[in-house]
């Protein structure tokens, strides 16, 4: 190995450590403060009330969660969300493989002209929206149910996209096949496509759903009874009440109860998440 190689060989060496040490670093700063609220979850308040400091849990405590549990309403809010997440993200899975595989392999009229209309639609805040929309879920009068949190975020453009890029990169003589064994295109679709397009499904669902679970600002608008609130919803409702008459730990534990769920299905499914954005990114 001659000296100049060396050098390029020591060099990157030392490029590829400087990069892994500042990973780490901003890793550790944002990991800090979630640590922090879970280690404040396990604290009494009477220890908080004196000092908020310290990422270890002493004196230990499960009072604040016990707290949370003793209301009757919080098991109906993680119902809610629950159905919530699951019915969007199946109705969200639907929608997007039927129009993107349209858009992706069928030639109907003004074809161009709705796929820039859904283009377009990833360009407006979906906060731009909220007053037309309440306005017609009120004239519906289907506020406070469980449609009215599921149906706006139903045709969702960027999942419309994503699978149109997923089924424009399927190789036409799959299809063509098909088509020569007189099969028609709702089952080429069906037992063909959808079949080779469980990477994307999977992907595009999971991502879902974690929007779901974590939306806040519609269901605060459309749910105004108390049984009707998403668990993120609820669990605000009651922060402050929370931070006034039962403590910090208690605000700290209904912080970590909502964040659990999402916490689990992405270390479950965290290779599917990360092969979706690298998808999303190489399209």
């Amino acid at each position: 190995m001659s000296a100049a190689t060396a050098t390029r060989s020591g060099a990157r060496l030392w490029g590829d450590r400087l990069l892994l040490a500042l990973t780490i670093l901003v890793a550790a700063l944002w990991i800090l403060p979630v640590v922090w609220v879970v280690t404040m979850s396990l604290k009494p308040n009477a220890e908080l009330m004196r000092s908020t400091w310290g990422f270890f849990p002493y004196p230990f405590t499960l009072e604040n969660y016990a707290n949370l549990f003793q209301r009757s309403t919080v098991p109906l809010w993680l119902l809610n969300s629950v159905i919530v997440a699951v019915v969007m993200t199946i109705f969200v899975l639907m929608v997007s493989s039927l129009a993107g595989y349209a858009f992706a392999r069928l030639d109907f009229p003004f074809k161009k002209t709705l796929f820039l209309i859904m283009i377009a639609g990833l360009m407006i805040p979906e906060q731009a929206v909220f007053i037309p929309l309440h306005q017609m879920f009120a004239d519906w009068g289907v506020h406070n149910t469980h449609f009215a949190l599921v149906t706006p975020r139903v045709a969702v453009p960027i999942g419309v996209f994503l699978m149109m890029q997923f089924f424009r990169a399927v190789p036409r003589e799959i299809e063509e096949a098909a088509e020569l064994d007189h099969a028609s295109r709702f089952t080429i679709f069906w037992k063909i496509m959808l079949p080779l397009s469980v990477p994307a499904l999977t992907t595009l669902g999971l991502f879902t759903f974690i929007h779901a679970w974590n939306d806040f600002l519609w269901p605060l608008v459309s749910a105004t009874r108390s049984d009707m609130y998403t668990v993120t919803v609820g669990l605000a409702s009651i922060q402050g009440n929370f931070a006034f008459s039962e403590g910090l730990g208690s605000v700290m534990a209904s912080a970590v109860f909502a964040s659990l769920p999402i916490v689990i299905l992405f270390l479950i499914f965290q290779r599917y998440i990360v092969a979706g954005v690298a998808m999303s990114a190489g399209k």
